[in-house]
């Protein structure tokens, strides 16, 4: 039992060590996040929208500049964590192979990741609710920090996904900012027509979307829509996990391939097997 947890927290340091040495997230996190939510907040009009809770059924009148100003949290969140993930699974994929083939149990690898992710995403989601508070005072300000956590968790999977399948660095940037932006923006009722229909019930930020909205401004609680995005977060985790797995499998050749390949002894020659003269 304790080489277990020696193994489990030895993967967390490490894991948590790869996202300390990540100086663009930083950056992104200390610069770009305030800058994108509070350009969001100053760049649109203050005039009064209507939006709908679909878990309640009420409706809120909130401050246009105040929404999108969620929205923009909520964009800058997922981004975050997702290149944080990404880039910690692309850079070190060929590491988490040789460990499993060296007899590093995968659990404790992928139990790593998803600490290091927690982490993250509670850092990165607290730094986002403060950030509110210099435009406004959000209603259930905890509710809000849990909405930006849970869209963090989201996206955080999918990047570990995308670092597990794409080849190319590009290519994983590319999936994680038009998955966000596409997601993020067709809820924001300012910028999409289609914010309650029914099809942005199937996005993946759309738990966080609506509790984030329920914390920002009502008094009602909305943790049915909280388990709507760690739903949304477990189906991707178990994708990302079977994909880890094929990523990791032994590269060496099995028992049998190696038995067949072997070539085998000639068999001794008796007395009676000998050719018999003419």
């Amino acid at each position: 039992m304790r080489e277990q947890v020696a193994l489990l927290v030895t993967a967390t340091r490490y894991a948590v060590a790869e996202h300390a040495r990540n100086r663009f997230a930083a950056v992104l996190i200390v610069v770009f996040l305030p800058v994108w939510t509070l350009l969001a907040y100053v760049s649109m009009p203050d005039g009064p929208v209507r939006v709908r809770l679909q878990a309640t059924g009420e409706l809120l009148a909130p401050h246009g500049n105040e929404l999108t100003a969620v929205s923009g949290a909520l964009n800058a969140v997922t981004l975050i964590t997702g290149f944080l993930m990404f880039a910690a699974t692309f850079n070190g994929s060929l590491f988490d192979r040789r460990l499993v083939m060296a007899g590093y149990p995968r659990p404790h690898l992928v139990a790593a990741k998803l600490a290091g992710l927690a982490l993250a995403s509670a850092l990165v989601a607290a730094y986002a609710t403060a950030v509110m508070y210099l435009a406004w005072a959000p209603r259930q300000p905890a509710l809000l920090a849990a909405a930006l956590f849970s869209a963090g968790l989201t996206y955080g999977v999918l990047g570990v996904g995308f670092g597990a399948l794409l080849r190319k660095e590009v290519e994983g940037m590319f999936a994680i900012v038009m998955t966000s932006v596409v997601d993020i923006a067709t809820q924001n009722p300012i910028s999409s027509s289609s914010a309650d229909s029914a099809i942005t019930h199937y996005l993946p930020s759309y738990g966080a979307m609506q509790a984030a909205t329920a914390g920002a401004f009502s008094s009602t609680s909305a943790s049915g829509d909280l388990l709507i995005e760690l739903t949304w977060f477990a189906a991707a985790a178990l994708l990302c996990l079977l994909t880890f797995q094929w990523r990791t499998h032994s590269a060496l050749p099995s028992t049998r391939v190696l038995d067949a390949a072997e070539p085998r002894p000639a068999a001794r020659r008796t007395n009676s097997d000998a050719p018999t003269a003419p």
